[in-house]
Formats: C-alpha cells, structure tokens, sequence
C-alpha cells in the first residue's frame, strides 16, 4: 500500500463520523493503522459500483473542487483495500470526483477492512446524512439492501435512523411509472406530488395527472384536492375531467360551499358527479379545529 503522509486522527469531534458510527458499528473493521489517515494516489482508487447516489450535479462538483484548491480536503474520504494498490470507495465519491478535477495527484483517506454489504450500508448512511441523495436514489439503495442484504425495512430504519413508515414511503415510490420516477429524480416534481399519484391505483390515471402537474404547476395540495375529486368519481368520465380540470361546481353548489365555509369558519370541501351526487367534506389540521367545528354543530342543535 502506498502511502505517502500520515495525519494524526487522534480525536474525531466530526459529526457525520458520530453518526456513522452511531449507526453502523466499526469495531473490528479498522486496520492497524486507524489513528492515522493515509495519503493514497488517486490513480489508486475506484468507485463503488454500487454507490446509491446515481448523479452528480456539475456545478456543485465544480464549485467543491475550487473550494479543495483553495483550502485542500478538510473531510478524508473513505476506502476499503479491494487488492493491492487497488482501494474503492465506500464514502467520499464527490471529494474524488473534485480532486481529479482539480488535478491532484493523492488524496487523504481512512482505510477499513469491510465486506461488500456493509459497504453499501456506510455509502448509503454517508449520503442520507449529507443529504445528497434525491428521492429515487434513497428509494433504490433501500431496495437494494432488502434484496441484496436481507434486511427489513425495520432493520433499514434503524441504521439510517429514519421510522419505518419513512422507509416504506421512500420504497412506494419505485411503484410509480418510469417517467414519474424521473421526474422526481430530475427534481421536475416534488416528493409531496408523487406521495398523491400514489393514492390513485390507476398507473394510466398516475400519468395523465402527472402532465397535468407539469403543464400547469400544480401544488401539492392541490394535486391532492383532484386526486380525492377522481377517488369520488363514479365514473372515468369525470375523473378525465378532474384531470383536465373540467369538472368544475355547478353555480349554486358554489355558493353552497362558499356559505358554509364562512358558517364554519373553515374549510369545506364539494365533490359533485354529473347526476348530482356528491360528498362534503370538512378537513381539520388538529385536534382544536375539530372541537371548534363541533362546537358550532352543537349550538345549532341547541337551538
């Protein structure tokens, strides 16, 4: 193993290394040389083809590798010895990236003997913590340890300390269609978006909304508004207007639910079929607006 220069890594008041070793424990999985940071060519050194984060944005990339050349590394990458003179990447890939960029011939590193699953594990840690991973690329890492590593998505949850209904959600969306998917990796569309498609069962009704939310900009809550308005539709009729935003209120249910949301003093929601049957709705955000909207049921029935 070359190695050039050696730091002293005596203390580690880091937070991200808190963190990973909060999560994943790696006794045992150092090399006699863990007190020290070694100087590896970057010639050297390999990605991890099994890296969750997918894209690297170029001018972010950029914008580090300026900063290297300014300052150099401030944060040491990390590498496992795959054969000799020959190290891959289990967390640092954009501090790499930055440095070829730059031109720099050698690059400071940890060294840990570790297996190919407990890689994928650090890397996705590592990634989740910086926040530099987007929606998808969460999703497929997640999937790839089930698959791969064997774990639940219980066990996935407690090492990148997320609940397991987050778990669960970041894995639906890889139920969405292709072109959806893309779009929230492109950050076209929001999570919020996609969490709405979801509620619709229909992948054709989830793409056909889909454009519209490009078309037009629609908000999240507002996606939410036409995803309940097409779970109420009788028919697919209707739901195609929702989508086109033809299936306006009828005048007087308008006027209807424009009156007893000021009675209310909240907000009323109206579905309404063509053969005129329909729902009202009344949403609350908590438990003190459901008592205020029981409070006026209870003076009307006072008096």
């Amino acid at each position: 193993m070359a190695v050039h220069k050696k730091y002293n890594n005596g203390t580690k008041s880091n937070a991200l290394g808190r963190g990973l070793d909060a999560l994943i424990s790696t006794e045992g999985v150092r090399t006699q040389g863990s007190s020290t940071i070694n100087e590896i060519p970057l010639d050297q050194i390999e990605a991890n083809p099994n890296q969750p984060r997918r894209e690297f944005d170029d001018e972010a990339l950029h914008e580090l590798a300026e900063s290297i050349k300014a300052i150099g590394i401030i944060q040491p990458i990390t590498l496992r010895q795959v054969a000799e003179n020959r190290f891959q990447i289990i967390a640092g890939e954009r501090r790499w990236r930055a440095s070829q960029l730059v031109g720099l011939r050698a690059i400071p590193a940890y060294i840990r003997t570790i297996s190919d699953e407990s890689v994928m594990e650090m890397a996705l840690v590592e990634n989740i913590q910086r926040q530099d991973l987007n929606a998808i690329e969460i999703a497929l890492a997640y999937e790839h340890l089930m698959e791969n590593n064997e774990m639940t998505q219980e066990k996935i949850a407690e090492r990148v300390g997320k609940s397991r209904a987050a778990v669960a959600n970041y894995l639906r969306l890889l139920k969405l269609p292709a072109q959806v998917q893309m779009a929230l990796q492109k950050k076209e569309i929001d999570m919020g978006h996609c969490r709405a498609l979801l509620a619709l069962d229909s992948p054709s009704l989830q793409i056909k909304l889909f454009h519209e939310i490009q078309k037009n900009g629609y908000s999240v809550r507002k996606v939410e508004e036409m995803v309940q308005q097409i779970k109420d539709s009788e028919d697919n009729e209707t739901a195609r207007k929702v989508i086109k935003g033809k299936a306006e209120l009828p005048e007087e249910f308008t006027l209807l639910k424009n009156r007893l949301s000021q009675f209310l003093n909240t907000k009323v929601q109206f579905t309404c079929s063509p053969k005129g049957k329909g729902k009202i709705s009344i949403p609350f955000a908590n438990e003190e607006e459901l008592e205020h909207i029981m409070n006026v049921f209870d003076q009307l029935k006072q008096n």
